[in-house]
């Protein structure tokens, strides 16, 4: 369940990195995208001799990346690129794109996300009503995190594995791919940085109240989760699973802190921080 989640966590960012780029994209420049599409043939050739060197690629990436940037395109499509482009195994036996995750992985878990987080979760609850936040912003976005997504997520499994496309693991059923899709509710960085784009220069209180729906939606998420693997699996493998499967979202995703009370396993009141 873990890769499965993981899986997902990654491709759920890439769409959303695409939609930015798509959709988010007020004028292009035509001189930078060729510059750009230059970039990206060169990532190809060096991927495709199968050149290990990771300053090579780096150095491509920040042209790639600059070109985009003065494209209009938002530049986030450079990272993913760039990762595609990097080779799992080089001929001279590396693997740069595993050394690259691993170098990459302490700064972007600690200091990066965490950084992103505090500058951008800020709510101010200042002129916050129950009724506005019962609107039909905080409302779509909290039930769209909630319940949307886990039902896509489920029903394409489900039709996956009914068409014979895909099959489940063994002593997995699907319980617990529903278990799993409803933690996929889970949403921070991503969701908050969407937000931030779709309400830019905007009325701020808009912001405010889709941020209000991305953590409420997201904390229903993360505790119906944990509810319903408490009910298909043993309350300590419960535990372990949810600890596990949220922190293999946090090696993909955003910062957000959750208080579970845990109660008979340690028989006190315990506390989870994960990241996502």
């Amino acid at each position: 369940m873990k890769v499965f989640l993981l899986a997902l966590a990654i491709i759920d960012d890439l769409g959303v990195i695409v939609i930015i780029a798509l959709f988010y994209t007020h004028e292009v420049s035509l001189p930078a995208l060729g510059v750009a599409a230059a970039s990206i043939a060169v990532l190809g050739y060096l991927n495709w001799r199968g050149i290990g060197k990771t300053s090579v690629y780096l150095l491509v990436g920040a042209v790639l990346w600059t070109a985009i940037l003065k494209s209009g395109v938002h530049a986030t499509l450079a990272g993913v690129i760039v990762g595609f482009m990097l080779p799992m195994k080089a001929k001279n036996g590396k693997r740069p794109a595993e050394k690259l995750e691993h170098s990459l992985h302490p700064w972007v878990a600690y200091l990066i996300l965490p950084l992103f987080a505090f500058v951008n979760a800020g709510v101010s609850l200042q002129g916050v009503s129950l009724e506005n936040l019962t609107g039909i912003l905080p409302s779509g976005i909290m039930l769209g995190l909630f319940i949307g997504k886990p039902l896509g997520i489920f029903l394409f499994s489900w039709v996956a594995v009914k068409m014979g496309v895909a099959r489940l693991p063994e002593s997995i059923n699907f319980q617990h791919i529903f278990a799993v899709s409803v933690l996929c509710g889970i949403g921070f960085t991503m969701s908050i940085f969407i937000a931030s784009l779709a309400f830019a220069g905007g009325a701020p209180e808009l912001a405010t109240y889709s941020r209000l729906g991305i953590l409420l939606g997201s904390t229903a998420a993360a505790f119906v989760g944990y509810m319903l693997l408490s009910r298909v699996l043993p309350r300590r493998a419960a535990v372990g699973e949810f600890i596990s499967i949220l922190g293999a979202l946090g090696e993909n995703g955003a910062p957000f802190v959750i208080w579970l009370p845990l109660g008979r396993l340690h028989h006190r009141c315990s506390a989870v921080l994960v990241a996502r």
